[in-house]
């Protein structure tokens, strides 16, 4: 009989390859709680997708609320990823205001209005994939508290940007952005040319200030990457990810809107692999 927590892994490898895979290198007795972490991350992640406007999209958040403060409607057990939540936030004493935080973020997701600033930007990605990797620290630690939250927040940045300028395309084509305000209006971008899917040399201007400032992140990992305990790297191990990725958006004449940043998967598992061959993180 399939379990709470096999439909939680079951959806992460259907929906979030690349963490699916990375949380195999995981201790066995823990790597179930870091997939019940990440298959919460995709249930509030594509609420968007599931939706028509944003209303029914604010219940769902709210459902998700009321769960972490025991005031859901009806029994969570009728919900397999929430019950593997429950059990992994109990087992692993995880705290709940990072994860209401998570949820909090995205309400953004659900409507067209633009990222005000780089700042805004970064406390976005803290409070998503910075604070599922932190999460994903404690489980992997048994609950016990890491020095990584400064080094989990720089990944998660670099990580959740770089994912966000891979998605420009598929984002613009339902009218939103996540590139800062500041910085198009730096570069003299008009935001109008980026929803109608047009590249030009102030976005490509605009874009490259963005990949400057992931590789700044990566970077400020990179000088820290050798303290993290190996029992705690596969919370990392995506972000082995991002250098490729950037590399493919670099190369000369490139146009997010015809050129797909995409690599194969039997690509992206060697790289995976790669860099957690020494039970480590290789950036």
């Amino acid at each position: 009989m399939n379990t709470n927590f096999d439909h939680a892994g079951q959806l992460v490898y259907d929906q979030d390859r690349d963490r699916y895979l990375s949380s195999l290198f995981a201790k066995e007795e823990t790597r179930r709680g870091v997939l019940a972490l990440y298959a919460f991350n995709v249930e509030i992640a594509r609420v968007r997708e599931l939706v028509s406007d944003p209303l029914p999209g604010e219940v769902r958040l709210q459902w998700w609320r009321d769960f972490l403060e025991g005031t859901a409607h009806g029994s969570a057990n009728a919900n397999p990823v929430a019950a593997a939540l429950a059990e992994t936030i109990e087992t692993y004493r995880l705290p709940r205001a990072p994860l209401t935080a998570m949820i909090d973020a995205r309400v953004f997701d659900l409507y067209n209005d633009p990222m005000p600033s780089l700042n805004d930007l970064e406390g976005y990605c803290g409070e998503t994939a910075s604070a599922l990797i932190q999460l994903g620290c404690l489980v992997l630690n048994r609950g016990e508290e890491t020095d990584t939250a400064e080094i989990a927040g720089h990944a998660g940045v670099a990580y959740g940007i770089c994912g966000l300028l891979r998605a420009l395309p598929w984002h613009a084509g339902r009218g939103q952005t996540y590139l800062p305000a500041d910085v198009l209006s730096r570069h003299g971008v008009d935001t109008a040319t980026v929803l109608k899917g047009q590249m030009t040399p102030e976005l490509g201007s605009a874009l490259g200030e963005m990949r400057e400032h992931v590789r700044h992140h990566l970077g400020r990992v990179r000088a820290r990457v050798a303290e993290i305990p190996s029992h705690i790297a596969p919370a990392f191990l995506p972000l082995a990810l991002v250098e490729p990725f950037l590399k493919r958006m670099e190369k000369p004449g490139f146009d997010p809107f015809r050129s797909p940043v995409e690599l194969s998967q039997l690509r992206r598992q060697w790289i995976l692999w790669r860099a957690a061959r020494k039970s480590g993180v290789a950036l």
